[in-house]
């Protein structure tokens, strides 16, 4: 380890903002760095407790993820804020617009926030998103909340990353029983029902209630309901007791070393994927080859399955049978 990446870890472990940024940055980046600073930080994670939040958008995520950060502060914790925006198809930019929305934490030391872009990826997370939760840990953070992009179905990703998971909803968004079913029931630790003064606010609730009596407790945790006006910050203080009932149970019950077995066996099958993609594709084949691979595919020259035992055969990985 060089005596520059020596001095960044000691700077991000002191919890120095512009070393915390610049290591995020090399992280979204995957610059040559980014892992060894995070191998030799990984030691110090493990005592940040991770909340996502997420929901379709225009439900106010945001705001709440704002109103908790700054309750949280108030209580003197340190916290670090990762808000995940979707990104161009076709450009790969994004509009990162919590940087806009979070600006009364600019001045606190003791806040990080950090919008990054999907590029791409699937689940409604970035795929830095779970280095940079670990960076924030060792940074000292004792609360990472994780918002994510909130389109719908496939935002169960945050489950696998987060403590414990925060499903924002609001009344007014068309059919609300079908909104119900979008795929969140089964994975929210903690219904919010955001916007709750909007018309149709009481049904919606007493819906939202009778499903999830539906839903089979998960080692005796039964999803509350939380009826908050984020942006008046009603409510807050009741979201903020019942994370903390959440994280209270299931430390009682031990739950938590379980849950990150299960998090790190995701996390190292995703991790393995990513270096067989670098190595298989990056190293033994060229831009230029795998284009002209896809091209005779979709031309029918080739079949998929031929295409890749082809990738694999010069990774020298084919079948060896």
């Amino acid at each position: 380890m060089t005596i520059a990446v020596d001095n960044w870890i000691e700077q991000i472990r002191a919890g120095d903002i512009r070393a915390i940024s610049r290591a995020v940055s090399a992280i979204e980046n995957r610059d040559r760095e980014a892992e060894e600073i995070l191998r030799h930080l990984f030691p110090f994670t493990g005592n940040a407790y991770r909340i996502g939040v997420t929901g379709a958008p225009g439900t106010g995520k945001s705001t709440l993820v704002d109103r908790l950060a700054g309750l949280y502060r108030g209580e003197r914790k340190t916290v670090g804020v990762i808000a995940v925006d979707p990104s161009s198809p076709f450009t790969g930019g994004a509009i990162l617009g919590d940087r806009v929305r979070m600006q009364s934490h600019a001045t606190d030391d003791g806040i990080f926030i950090r919008s990054m872009a999907t590029r791409g990826y699937l689940g409604g997370l970035a795929q830095a998103t779970g280095d940079t939760a670990l960076l924030l840990d060792a940074a000292g953070k004792q609360i990472v909340m994780i918002e994510t992009v909130g389109v719908g179905q496939g935002e169960i990703e945050i489950v696998r990353l987060a403590d414990c998971t925060l499903v924002v909803l609001m009344p007014g968004m068309g059919d609300d029983v079908q909104n119900l079913k979008a795929g969140l029931m089964e994975i929210g630790d903690i219904f919010v029902l955001n916007k709750s003064d909007r018309e149709g606010a009481d049904r919606f609730d007493q819906q939202l209630r009778a499903i999830l009596q539906l839903v089979p407790e998960r080692n005796g945790w039964k999803p509350p309901v939380v009826r908050t006006i984020a942006s008046e910050n009603k409510g807050i203080d009741e979201l903020a007791r019942q994370i903390a009932r959440f994280r209270a149970h299931f430390e009682r019950l031990q739950d938590r070393p379980a849950r990150e077995i299960a998090h790190w066996k995701e996390w190292l099958l995703r991790l393995l994927q990513s270096r067989l993609m670098e190595r298989v594709v990056g190293d033994h084949m060229n831009a230029a080859e795998f284009e002209s691979l896809a091209t005779a595919v979709a031309e029918r020259r080739k079949d998929p399955y031929a295409a890749v035992n082809e990738i694999l055969a010069r990774a020298g990985l084919g079948d060896k049978s």
